[in-house]
């Protein structure tokens, strides 16, 4: 019986990460994340603020999505969801949802924030000229960039990490160093306008992150 088990359990198993299963660079911080002191009755203002959150078309990461844009939402910002199709949007974990918007219809100096949302479709936009563009403008216009889970390399390769700290999902390390930046492995990493995050676990406090920097 319990070898019959083993390959459910596997599968749980796989289902649990960020991006593909892999075993975390040796040497990296470990943090586990710990619950916000910050409640959503103490949320920031963000009345009249603007966000556009990119998904992947499919397997975008549900928690770094649905949770950080609850968070938005409910200290009052209008968030816009982008794709690179208008067709609903397919989580890891099943969830959907319907993009508002064509990421090559976005403009970046119209939000006050641009965040990439993780999960293994997130490679997508990794190489993606438009997707780089868009992140280089938000952050040249002032805005708060931000991304989680394997996200983080959207930046990297768009030359914004450079001499900057992030973090990232643990297995994609590399890419943030190759790229020049200061890899800490921190659940959330905040290096001026950029916010990074290393995975769904720490998908509460990146939304709160975010809402801070927008707020300050």
């Amino acid at each position: 019986m319990r070898i019959l088990m083993l390959p459910v359990i596997l599968a749980l198993l796989l289902a649990c990460g960020c991006g593909e299963q892999t075993t975390a660079e040796e040497g990296a911080p470990a943090e586990t994340s710990q619950p916000s002191a910050q409640s959503h009755d103490q949320l920031p203002d963000l009345e009249g603020k603007s966000i556009v959150m990119i998904v992947a078309h499919r397997d975008f990461r549900d928690e770094e999505l649905f949770e950080p844009k609850s968070i938005f939402e409910k200290a009052g910002a209008k968030v816009t969801v982008a794709s690179s199709s208008l067709d609903p949007a397919k989580g890891m974990l099943g969830a959907t949802v319907t993009p508002d918007i064509l990421l090559a219809d976005v403009k970046a100096t119209d939000y006050d924030a641009v965040v990439f949302v993780g999960g293994s479709g997130a490679k997508e936009y990794w190489d993606n000229r438009t997707a780089h563009m868009i992140a280089r403008q938000a952050f040249e216009n002032g805005s708060v960039v931000g991304a989680i889970c394997i996200a983080p390399v959207i930046l990297a390769n768009a030359g914004l990490l450079d001499g900057r700290k992030a973090t990232v999902w643990a297995s994609d390390a590399g890419r943030l160093r190759a790229q020049g930046a200061e890899y800490t492995g921190r659940d959330v990493e905040a290096d001026g306008r950029i916010i990074t995050a290393n995975g769904p676990e720490a998908a509460e406090k990146f939304g709160l992150a975010v809402a801070s920097a927008l707020a300050g």
